[in-house]
């Protein structure tokens, strides 16, 4: 088991690092203009002062071999200012000399930039109070990069080692500054690190997958293998290895279901923390049974610990509202709380169609089941969320889709007359168990394809 647990965190490791690389090789080969620059959005900079700065950039505490042959980077601003009868200034130089040349001047110091979900750019300032007026700009000898005219100003400017700012004027040092700016960067770190993302990330997958395997192999006088010449035996017509089922409780309540989001939110936290140890160790049991065709037992009695939890307090709240007791805190079976949750232990398991159910052969099912939730996927236990197009762990109380609007209907049935109708739950608890069950297949416990119904 100790094999196991570390394969599943050199795996999850692995997979951050594939990912990290991936979108660095992403980056590099579509994000860059023809020049090799990474450039942002154009923003506006205004202010009714002399001087726009940038805060302190500072660079002294970088390692000198990434300034060599410009490794760490060159940076280019653009800009051109907004009243065409003045000319625009930009410059870079040390934080000191720039804090001199502006000592006693009135200008503006950007402290934040921010982008919303709609792309839109604002700008926060820091005034730096002051009567003076500064010197010709262009005149000044400390600046290491500098450019100035009238039209669109380029500033082009190899990244070195100590403290520095970044300044935008007129270029006669008079009031009112506005310009519109895009700033760029460029590196040659961006590829080098992306390949030693995906290197390591590869390595230690491979790592990974080799301690799954050996803790797969070691485990095995938990569940032994059927010996040679049998065969597992055959599921009865008409059942299904994962058996879910709901008992209405006759005496609900009728204004707990008021408040059960707010008595549930402890089991909804741990359940945040379990389907992140099931996603992680589902992969895990990918890779064994992709070697050995087998399900880890220890993995498979935990995963099933974690739909059996989920059962019950999706039961117990709204994703069916069938009983007032509280789910208790187990991963165990409770036979006297009224939602059960089970799954047969497959004694072995395709290794082909481990590549292709989870997601071809599944697409069907997955459609049924996002008009039951909501959404496709498994968004309302912690996996990706597919139906707004971003991936997320969703969390609402609430049960999507078909089943939220029927557990909504019987609330407020309940709310007012007392019962909760009979007919009504047992479609709600269909429709809950062909979901578990996608969720089992899904999960690559059975190989048996779910059954089109909502009876056991």
């Amino acid at each position: 088991m100790l094999l196991i647990v570390l394969g599943s965190l050199a795996i999850l490791i692995a997979l951050g690092l594939l990912a990290a690389g991936g979108g660095l090789l992403w980056a590099h080969t579509t994000q860059r203009d023809n020049e090799g620059f990474y450039t942002s959005e154009l923003t506006r900079f205004h202010t009714t002062a002399h001087a726009i700065t940038s805060e302190e950039l500072s660079l002294s505490d970088v390692p000198d071999w990434l300034f060599g042959q410009g490794r760490l980077g060159t940076l280019r601003l653009r800009g051109s200012s907004t009243d065409a009868g003045k000319e625009l200034f930009l410059g870079v130089a040390r934080d000191r000399d720039v804090d001199a040349y502006l000592a006693g001047v009135e200008h503006d110091e950007v402290r934040e930039i921010d982008i919303d979900h709609n792309r839109r750019v604002s700008v926060e300032y820091r005034r730096v109070p002051g009567a003076g007026t500064p010197a010709d700009p262009a005149a000044q000898a400390f600046w290491v990069a500098s450019a100035s005219g009238p039209g669109t100003q380029t500033l082009t400017w190899d990244v070195t080692g100590g403290d520095w700012a970044i300044v935008a004027m007129n270029a006669d040092g008079s009031r009112a500054v506005e310009t519109d700016l895009t700033i760029a960067g460029k590196t040659r770190l961006i590829l080098p690190l992306a390949i030693g993302l995906l290197a390591g990330g590869a390595l230690l997958l491979g790592g990974g997958a080799t301690m799954t395997y050996f803790g797969a192999r070691s485990s095995r006088g938990a569940a032994a293998l059927p010996e040679p010449g049998t065969t597992p035996q055959p599921v009865s017509a008409g059942a299904y290895p994962v058996s879910v089922e709901g008992e209405l409780d006759p005496s609900l309540s009728r204004g707990l279901w008021l408040i059960k989001w707010l008595l549930a939110i402890p089991h909804f936290l741990v359940l945040v923390v379990l389907w992140v140890a099931f996603a992680v160790l589902t992969v895990v049991a990918f890779f064994a049974i992709l070697v050995n065709g087998r399900y880890p037992r220890g993995i498979f009695d935990f995963n099933v610990g974690v739909l059996r939890w989920t059962w019950r307090v999706a039961f117990y709240s709204y994703s069916a509202l069938g009983t007032d007791r509280y789910p208790p805190f187990s991963l165990a079976p409770d036979p006297d709380y009224p939602a059960s949750l089970d799954v047969e232990y497959p004694e072995r398991l395709s290794r082909g169609l481990v590549l292709v159910k989870w997601w071809l052969l599944a697409i069907p099912h997955y459609i049924v089941i996002g008009i039951f939730n909501g959404s496709f996927g498994f968004s309302r236990w912690g996996w990706a969320d597919w139906g707004d197009g971003d991936w997320d762990f969703g969390w609402w109380p609430w049960g999507g889709g078909l089943i939220g609007i029927l557990v909504i209907i019987a609330a407020v049935r309940l709310l007012f007359t007392g019962r909760y109708p009979r007919e009504l739950f047992q479609f709600v608890v269909g429709m809950n168990r062909w979901s578990f069950r996608v969720w089992a297949y899904a999960a690559l416990m059975r190989d048996e394809y779910p059954p089109f119904r909502l009876e056991r």
